[in-house]
C-alpha cells in the first residue's frame, strides 16, 4: 500500500477519534475550531497558495461546520463563512483571480442597495448588524468564493484532493452521531424531523451535510479508490452516511445527494467511450441495489416510519396537509413582498419582521430564492440568473469538470430547503466554476 493511501486511512481514523473526543469532551470543540483556523492561515501563507491550499482548508471548514455547531465550538454563528472569506482573500493575494470574474463582482454590487435599505427600515429593537449578517453572509461568501474559483486552472487530481478535504471532518460527524444515538429504534416515535438522530442539532442542517457526505464518499469510491480495500472503505462510508442521513427524517439532504449522484453518473456516461459505458451501467445498477439495501435497513430501524415520512404521512399513515412542512406559507409571503416591492425589495432581514407582523409567524426564510426576491427585488432576480446560468455556460466549454453539475445542483437544491444557513452551498457552488484539467494545469498569470 502506498504512503498516500496509508495517510488517507490514518486521517480517517484520526477524525473518527476526533468525533469520539468531541462527544466525550465537548469543551475541546472551541480548541478544535481555533486550531483549524490558525492552521488554515499558516497552511496558505507557508505554501503561498501555490497549489490552491485555500480550497483545501475551506473544504475542510465546510465539512466541519455542523460538527462545530452541534458541539458549541463556534466563536461566532457565521464563523465558517467568515473563515472561508479570509482563506479566499489570502488565496487571492498570493495567486490572484481572473479578471473575467466581472459577473460575480456585479453579483456582489447588486446586494448593496438592499443592505442600505435595511439600515433605515429595520425596527429599532432589531439588532441590525446581526439581522444583516445572518442573511447576507451566505451570498457574500458565495460571491468571494466564486471570484476566487472563476476559471481558476486546477488539475483533476487536486480537485479530488478537495473532495478528500471535505470527507475527513465528515467522518467525525458520523461517529459523533452514532455515539449520540447508538439505537435509532429507541428515539424514533413519529415522522417529524428528528433531533435525537441529528445529534441534538437541527435535522435540516445535519441532513444537508450528511447528504454532501453521501456524495463525497461516492466520488471517493468511483474516482479515488485505487484498490479493493479503498473501494470497501469508501462504499461502506457512503452507505453509513446514507443511513444516518435518512434517519434524520429531514428529506432535503438525502434527495439532494441522489440528484448529485445521478448527474455525475449521467455526465460520466455521456462522456464515456463505447467500451466504458457498460461499466458505468454496472455502477448504476450496484448503486441502486446498495441504495435499496440502505433504505430497507433504515425502514426496519424506524419500524417503517421512514416510509411514511417520504410518503408525506404522519405516524398513523394519514396524509399531511402540507407537502413542505409549512414552508409554503413562508414562500407565499416572500413572493408577495417581491410583488409589492419589485425594484429593490424590502431590505435585508426585513422580510422576517414583515411576516411576523402580517401573519404572526416568527420564522426566518428557509428558501434563499424567495428570500432574495423579497429582500433584493429585481436586483435579486438578476443575481439568481447570474448564479444559475454562469456555471452552465462554463460547463459547456469545460466538460473536464465532471463534478460541476453536481456542485450546482447541491447549491440549488440546498438553498430551496435550508437557505444559506451553512457555508456549504456557497463554497460548493464556487467549485462548479473551476477550470479543470485532467493533466497538469498550464501556468498562467492571474490578475
Amino acid at each position: 500500500m502506498k504512503k498516500e493511501e496509508l495517510s488517507y486511512i490514518y486521517l480517517l481514523l484520526f477524525h473518527a477519534f476526533v468525533g469520539v473526543l468531541l462527544f466525550a469532551l465537548p469543551f475541546i470543540s472551541k480548541i478544535y475550531t481555533l486550531t483549524i483556523f490558525v492552521f488554515g492561515i499558516f497552511y496558505i501563507v507557508k505554501n503561498k497558495n501555490r497549489n490552491n491550499e485555500a480550497l483545501l482548508i475551506s473544504a475542510y471548514i465546510v465539512g466541519a461546520e455542523v460538527l462545530l455547531r452541534m458541539t458549541g465550538g463556534m466563536f461566532l454563528n457565521e464563523f465558517a463563512k467568515y473563515a472561508i472569506l479570509i482563506f479566499m482573500f489570502l488565496g487571492m493575494i498570493y495567486s490572484g483571480f481572473s479578471n473575467k470574474a466581472i459577473l460575480y463582482w456585479l453579483f456582489l454590487i447588486l446586494l448593496i442597495p438592499s443592505i442600505i435599505i435595511a439600515t433605515v427600515s429595520l425596527d429599532f429593537e432589531t439588532d441590525i448588524r446581526k439581522a444583516i449578517a445572518f442573511n447576507i453572509s451566505g451570498p457574500v461568501c458565495l460571491g468571494i468564493s466564486a471570484i476566487y474559483c472563476y476559471q481558476r486552472p486546477i488539475t483533476f487530481d487536486r480537485l479530488k484532493g478537495v473532495i478528500t478535504a471535505f470527507s475527513l471532518p465528515l467522518v467525525a460527524i458520523v461517529v459523533y452521531l452514532f455515539l449520540y444515538t447508538p439505537s435509532v429504534k429507541d428515539v424514533v416515535t413519529g415522522t417529524q424531523s428528528n433531533f435525537e438522530t441529528s445529534g441534538g442539532f437541527g435535522p435540516n442542517q445535519v441532513s444537508t451535510i450528511l447528504g454532501l457526505g453521501i456524495f463525497v464518499f461516492f466520488v471517493q469510491l468511483l474516482l479515488n479508490s485505487k484498490n479493493k480495500t479503498f473501494q470497501l472503505i469508501n462504499a461502506g462510508l457512503a452507505m453509513v452516511f446514507a443511513f444516518r442521513g435518512i434517519v434524520t427524517f429531514s428529506r432535503g439532504g438525502v434527495m439532494t445527494a441522489v440528484v448529485m449522484i445521478f448527474l455525475l453518473l449521467a455526465v460520466l456516461y455521456f462522456q464515456a467511450g463505447i467500451k466504458t459505458k457498460p461499466k458505468i451501467g454496472l455502477i448504476i445498477i450496484f448503486s441502486f441495489v446498495a441504495g435499496m439495501g440502505v433504505w430497507g435497513y433504515s425502514s426496519v430501524q424506524t419500524s417503517g416510519l421512514i416510509n411514511k415520512r417520504y410518503a408525506n404521512q404522519d405516524a398513523r399513515g394519514r396524509e399531511k396537509k402540507s407537502q413542505l412542512t409549512g414552508r409554503e406559507t413562508l414562500i407565499a409571503t416572500e413572493l408577495q413582498m417581491f410583488i409589492d416591492n419589485p425594484i429593490f425589495g424590502v431590505g435585508v432581514g426585513k422580510n422576517k419582521e414583515i411576516r411576523e407582523k402580517e401573519t404572526g409567524i416568527q420564522s426566518a426564510s428557509h428558501n434563499e430564492i424567495t428570500r432574495m426576491l423579497a429582500e433584493h427585488g429585481s436586483l435579486g432576480l438578476i443575481d439568481l440568473m447570474i448564479l444559475f446560468f454562469t456555471p452552465l455556460f462554463l460547463f459547456i466549454n469545460n466538460r473536464q469538470n465532471i463534478l460541476a453539475l453536481s456542485f450546482l445542483a447541491f447549491w440549488l437544491l440546498t438553498i430551496n430547503h435550508a437557505a444559506m444557513r451553512l457555508a456549504a452551498p456557497a463554497f460548493v457552488y464556487a467549485l462548479s466554476l473551476l477550470k479543470v484539467y485532467t493533466v497538469e494545469a498550464p501556468t498562467v498569470h492571474r490578475k
